[in-house]
């Protein structure tokens, strides 16, 4: 399941990746932002690279690099079950938290609550759409492999039950 996992995941989140950045053209020609190389620099300071001026080449590694590496987290919990809205609205707080700890460990970025709301609304806006996008290609590539143990778990007493025990292993791999 893992190395189905590792290469579906590297697929969703570079889909993911290519929706969320074609909603970022669109929002700034709209808005008038410029772009940010906010990317750039947390890559930058990760590495030890020199910081250049307009780094539109690491900019872009970052940003394609970091989105695809984050669907492998979605692939992983379409593949255990977790499908769905819901599961990408989790996802969603997995990218932005991504993010904050990188841009805030390197000292490039500042916390979501210091941050002007419209400037915050944006981001939140551009990642639920990273988000979503990821998994609805992650889901739909799990579900190729079918129902995953959380599904096959969940069908085997319909409901929440309190005395709803794991299910046996060989039932829960579907071997």
């Amino acid at each position: 399941m893992m190395k189905r996992a590792l290469w579906q995941g590297l697929l969703a989140g570079a889909a993911g990746v290519v929706v969320m950045t074609l909603g970022e053209k669109a929002e700034q020609r709209l808005t008038g932002r410029p772009s940010s190389y906010v990317p750039a620099r947390t890559l930058e300071r990760l590495t030890g690279m020199p910081e250049r001026p307009e780094p539109r080449a690491v900019n872009r590694v970052m940003h394609y690099g970091q989105g695809a590496l984050l669907g492998v987290v979605r692939s992983v919990m379409a593949h255990a079950g977790l499908r769905g809205p819901l599961a990408s609205t989790q996802f969603t707080v997995v990218r932005l938290t991504n993010d904050q700890i990188l841009e805030n460990a390197t000292g490039v970025g500042a916390p979501p609550q210091t941050w002007p709301r419209a400037e915050l609304l944006v981001d939140l806006l551009h990642k639920a759409v990273y988000a979503f996008a990821t998994g609805a290609v992650a889901d739909a590539l799990a579900a190729r492999s079918g129902p995953g143990p959380g599904q096959r778990h969940a069908a085997g007493r319909p409901g929440r039950r309190a005395d709803a025990g794991p299910l046996p292993r060989h039932e829960a791999y579907g071997h």
